[in-house]
């Protein structure tokens, strides 16, 4: 008796779910998908959307950056702009070093827990930045230095006086601070698009992110 009513029950799940596979199914019209027509010079694949049972191909394009002939009111500004060009292609290479390296420090850290194998992957990262400061950096001009600054803030997104605060801890970033303020720098200056719009424009047109 009791295999019969479960019997019962099983047939009773199944015809409901039949049932219901039935009405709810929604039938589907096989549309037909028209190819382009191809040559025998046609030898390179590319990717293909179908649009209403058309299949349309497509090739991705690297976007194209166009510059305008920048006039400049005077002799004077021009001297200017190829002035800080320079400066901004001088130490454009130390903030991208700076960029990757503490990147890859972050990477590091990210895999260990252990405290004392933190500090040894921060002491080499810092070793390695202060080995280049110690070998090109310190040759810097004031002027460079500052544009040095604000470059860091704009590729690791922290200002300089960050970075040494999260690394090394608040009391050595206000002795670096302290020091550099007093050769004319400032490790918290920060990066604005807008108002260095002619840093940007140097940037972006130098080729480093091609």
């Amino acid at each position: 008796m009791k295999f019969y009513r479960l019997f019962l029950l099983l047939s009773v799940i199944i015809s409901c779910v039949s049932v219901k596979g039935q009405t709810g199914a929604i039938p589907t019209k096989q549309m037909d998908v028209k190819m382009p027509q191809l040559s025998k010079n046609d030898t390179i694949r590319v990717a293909a959307t179908n649009d209403n049972g058309e299949m349309i191909a497509w090739i991705p394009l690297r976007e194209v950056a166009i510059y305008g002939i920048r006039i400049f009111k005077t002799q004077a500004d021009r001297v200017a702009f190829d002035r800080l060009r320079y400066n901004v292609l001088k130490v454009m290479p130390y903030a991208l070093f700076a960029k990757r390296r503490y990147e890859q420090l972050e990477r590091d850290l990210a895999q260990t827990t252990v405290k004392k194998e933190q500090k040894k992957l921060v002491k080499q990262c810092d070793k390695e930045i202060k080995d280049m400061f110690n070998r090109e950096i310190k040759e810097l001009t004031i002027t460079q230095g500052q544009i040095l600054t604000k470059l860091i803030d704009r590729e690791v997104g922290r200002t300089t006086y960050d970075i040494i605060k999260e690394t090394k801890g608040g009391i050595t970033a206000f002795v670096y601070q302290s020091v550099a303020r007093v050769v004319g720098h400032n490790l918290k200056s920060t990066y604005n698009p807008q108002e260095d719009r002619d840093i940007e424009s140097i940037i972006v047109s130098s080729g480093y992110y091609q």
